[in-house]
């Protein structure tokens, strides 16, 4: 096995094969986690991170693919993260990283990734933020990361992406669908896909009310456009790059880009931390400190919230 500087070296070169080791290493919690995430670290910042999330069937794999033609006019490396259900027999990804977008399949400009959900309930895998690291450092320009259309789950969208671009469809009901979600509350641009499709403007005008585009807004705050496309044919998808720079542009300049990325960052310093008090807690079963608690709460001595205090500070320091 090659080591991680290895690794990461040829990932800092493009290599695909040093990239999918990364990415496996860290989405296994493989026991070289934390040195990947270590030697990485100084390696990143500078890729945009966008989120595509909405129900299924609005075309989100479609428009994904075509933002990743867009971009690639451009000249610019593009990282795909594609978030899918679990295969409840292997556990790995239903898809295949490159069924979804076989044409990109031969572009040394343009990674992709499918990732499985493994039961997460925010609908993004788990080792998601350590993935966009990955390929963040591996010279990525611009991460579009598509998650799984599930509802409320997929507002935690918002706490990996830059940027957050919900996905609509007409005939869907998906403007409905997406308030009663709290969708509308995450989406920085919107995208009325399939627009060649009977409905389209009474969607947008639709989404348009939801939004209540000019309302309770201060003068300077951002106001979501609404860009309609036919990502099949390509139609409109220059016009969402655009309103992503633009977006893009409008947090760099008001340190709203700064602000995203730290809390996005202390929230992933918060699950790692929940997740490993969580397996230490686990290891406790049997552990006579756990059985003492439990006879003073039987015996009236101490309450479960009294005890659980006692619990954490005794992990937390030894």
């Amino acid at each position: 096995m090659q080591d991680v500087s290895t690794l990461v070296a040829q990932a800092r070169k493009g290599r695909p094969r040093a990239v999918a080791r990364l990415i496996s290493l860290v989405e296994g919690a493989s026991p070289q986690l934390r040195e990947v995430m270590a030697a990485l670290a100084p390696l990143t910042g500078g890729a945009y991170v966008v989120g595509l999330t909405g129900s299924p069937g609005v075309g989100k794999s479609t428009s994904t693919s075509a933002l990743v033609t867009a971009y690639r006019k451009q000249g610019r490396r593009v990282g795909v993260l594609a978030v899918d259900p679990s295969s409840p027999f292997s556990g790995g990804a239903l898809l295949g990283d490159r069924v979804r977008m076989s044409e990109h399949a031969s572009d040394p400009g343009v990674y992709i990734r499918s990732m499985a959900t493994r039961g997460h309930l925010g609908g993004l895998a788990w080792a998601a933020p350590q993935a966009i690291r990955v390929l963040d450092a591996a010279g990525c320009d611009v991460i579009l990361v598509e998650t799984v259309g599930v509802g409320q789950s997929e507002v935690e969208i918002a706490s990996q992406a830059d940027t957050s671009v919900v996905l609509l469809a007409p005939g869907m009901g998906d403007g409905i669908q997406a308030a009663k979600a709290g969708i509308l509350e995450i989406g920085d641009v919107y995208v009325v896909n399939k627009a060649d499709r009977d409905g389209a403007d009474a969607t947008a005008r639709e989404l348009n009310h939801m939004l209540g585009l000019g309302e309770s807004r201060a003068p300077g705050d951002w106001r979501p456009p609404i860009v309609k496309t036919v990502a099949s044919r390509g139609e409109g998808v220059d016009e969402v790059v655009e309103a992503l720079e633009k977006h893009r542009a409008w947090m760099e300049e008001r340190g709203v880009l700064t602000e995203r990325r730290l809390t996005r960052a202390a929230h992933e310093v918060e699950t790692i931390a929940v997740t490993a008090l969580r397996e230490r807690i686990g290891d406790l079963h049997g552990d006579r400190r756990l059985s003492a608690l439990a006879e003073r709460i039987v015996t009236g001595d101490l309450d479960p919230y009294r005890a659980a205090d006692e619990l954490v500070t005794g992990l937390t320091r030894g």
